[in-house]
């Protein structure tokens, strides 16, 4: 019997992310001559669901209705944050409880968490809803790669990672051949694991390969709540602080107060975008004793207060 799954399509999911990981089971179905595979569609409400670029597709069913599935995907994007629909939550509960897979892409995991389909779960979810997934639910045991398959829950990044889970998927189901006739059909010519970093390195991010300042660049992002000392950062990069300060200025354009305190409020600016914490939450997470010091830099920063800015 072939494998069956339902796609659960949220209105402004991403195209990318879908089209991505099912493409692969329609390759494996034309390349093994049989169909291995089937699918149905599923909308909130209605027939219809439309991507995040308006395109428009025919769901089979809708939330509520019995699916005849083995595995349900949820396609989500936007901002997870702000969804709420129990009756979607409730019935995927549901699901879950008769034994289906459930999965999320994209921003889909942020959804299963809000269903309480994650606690105390491995997951992982778009870098852009990270931090919004790690503050609202700390039980997640939140990981930074591709896809993560924890028992009968997975998850994955979105965009292209949707192939790397498909392909996992068909390699679990039919050996590894048939995935890597799936996966050079559509051009993939290595295989990418799992715990890949969904983002470019430290490196990349900050313009520099300099060996002494990467590491401090690495403690500064690891440590925003409680700010490392500078001399604590001189002894992360291995040099003394008159030193550090000078390959700050010199490869960054900004000293090491001003370096840290730049990456604190990216942080907190990402924090006003994609959670409901209140500002006096989000300025004490990013190492600020003092609502009012934190307004008074964010504004400097980005030329509006936390307050306007998050409206």
């Amino acid at each position: 019997m072939p494998v069956t799954l339902g796609l659960l399509l949220v209105d402004g999911f991403s195209l990318l992310s879908y089209a991505a990981f099912i493409e692969p089971f329609r390759a494996a179905n034309i390349l093994s001559g049989a169909q291995l595979y089937r699918w149905s569609h599923v909308a909130l409400h209605g027939r219809e669901a439309y991507a995040s670029n308006g395109a428009r597709l025919v769901a089979d069913v809708e939330v509520g209705d019995a699916v005849d599935c083995d595995t349900l995907v949820v396609f989500a994007a936007g901002d997870p944050a702000n969804f709420v629909d129990e009756a979607c939550f409730a019935w995927l509960r549901t699901l879950a409880r008769k034994g289906i897979r459930i999965g999320g892409v994209s921003a889909g995991p942020y959804l299963l968490a809000r269903a309480g389909l994650l606690g105390h779960r491995r997951a992982t979810v778009h870098w852009e809803h990270a931090v919004a997934l790690e503050a609202a639910f700390p039980d997640v045991v939140l990981e930074n790669g591709l896809y993560v398959i924890d028992g009968n829950r997975m998850t994955c990044a979105g965009g292209t990672a949707g192939l790397d889970l498909a392909l996992s998927l068909i390699e679990q189901d039919h050996g590894r051949a048939l995935a890597r006739r799936v996966g050079e059909w559509f051009i993939r010519a290595e295989p990418r694991s799992p715990d890949l970093s969904q983002r470019v390195g430290v490196a990349a991010r900050y313009g520099t390969t300099n060996r002494r300042l990467l590491p401090m660049l690495a403690a500064m992002e690891a440590a925003l709540e409680d700010p490392l000392p500078r001399a604590a950062l001189a002894g992360r990069a291995g040099v003394s602080l008159r030193q550090l300060e000078r390959l700050c200025v010199a490869e960054l354009g900004a000293g090491i107060a001003d370096t840290y305190l730049a990456i604190r409020l990216d942080r907190a600016a990402e924090l006003l975008r994609r959670t409901g914490l209140s500002v006096i939450e989000i300025a004490f997470a990013c190492g600020f004793r003092s609502p009012a010091h934190f307004s008074r830099r964010f504004t400097l920063r980005f030329g509006a207060s936390p307050s306007r800015s998050r409206r």
